[in-house]
């Protein structure tokens, strides 16, 4: 994906972090600042979709790990027509 320029202002220590991280790992410091700009953009990203869009019946009481898992399992298994049993 091509690139767009652009001008930041920026603190001068960090700035000064930024140069001596580039120079120990290699990297242009330009490399690090897009690294920043991508964690930062995905930080604030709206999505269309909730991340858990599934929801699965249950008694109404906080399960256990382990019930959790199993129940989880068996939906997946459910909804693939998956007849193995539970993971060892």
């Amino acid at each position: 994906m091509p690139m767009k320029r652009t001008n930041v202002y920026a603190d001068p220590e960090d700035l000064a972090i930024i140069k001596e991280a580039a120079k120990r790992r290699g990297i242009s410091e330009a490399e690090i600042i897009r690294q920043g700009i991508h964690l930062a953009a995905m930080a604030n990203r709206v999505w269309d979709e909730p991340l858990f869009s599934r929801t699965f019946d249950g008694p109404g009481r906080t399960l256990p790990k382990a019930e959790v898992r199993d129940t989880v399992a068996d939906a997946v298994r459910r909804e693939t027509g998956s007849g193995s049993g539970p993971a060892a």
